[in-house]
């Protein structure tokens, strides 16, 4: 397998990640794009924007390759979490934006680098700071299959909506009735587990 060949398995599987978030977001008013659905306030453009975050960081600061985005929500001094929700007064429209351009900023990275690029991340310890290409690349897919997985659960508890990715539901087939038997299923093992444990 050559270098190239390397680089788009990577990039394929990024980019299914990638585009497996952004869809969490359609049809979706502004209230529930934003509004938090678990006690630690995760929520869906709250994770496009840690994501977009992610990708300008180690897919470019960590190589010396700086995005020249403005990120002020992980520099020094910012708030706790800042990363992981949308003020107010940060529309929808800016950070799916800023997602597609750290994607672009990411994706030049990847073409511009060999693989075995060593790159230094900023806010790692120094004694493991040094990173290959290789390495930030697949740590950035497994931290956006991972928030793609999250961002699955938070849609359906906004409306009920699943599926793996536009087009491709990648569910047991079933109506809502079916569903909702099968749920029921489950809750009674649960229950009968819990009695017997």
């Amino acid at each position: 397998m050559t270098e190239s060949d390397r680089k788009a398995d990577l990039h394929f599987y990024l980019q299914s990640a990638r585009e497996a978030l952004l869809w969490k977001l359609e049809g979706l008013s502004e209230y529930d794009a934003r509004r938090p659905l678990t006690p630690t306030g995760t929520n869906l453009l709250g994770l496009v924007k840690h994501v977009a975050s992610v990708e300008l960081g180690y897919l470019g600061d960590t190589f010396g390759r700086p995005s020249g985005e403005p990120l002020p929500w992980v520099e020094d001094g910012a708030e706790p979490n800042a990363d992981m929700w949308v003020t107010a007064g940060e529309s929808r429209e800016h950070i799916v934006a800023l997602y597609r351009r750290a994607w672009a900023h990411a994706d030049a990275t990847i073409d511009a680098l060999a693989l075995d690029t060593t790159g230094r991340v900023p806010w790692w310890p120094d004694d493991r700071c040094e990173v290959t290409l290789h390495h930030a690349v697949v740590r950035v897919i497994a931290d956006t299959h991972r928030h793609a997985g999250h961002a699955d659960i938070v849609r359906e508890l906004v409306d009920g909506a699943v599926g793996m990715s536009k087009g491709n539901e990648n569910m047991a087939p079933g109506d809502s009735a079916w569903w909702e038997k099968h749920r029921s299923r489950l809750e009674h093992a649960a229950q009968e587990a819990d009695r017997g444990a």
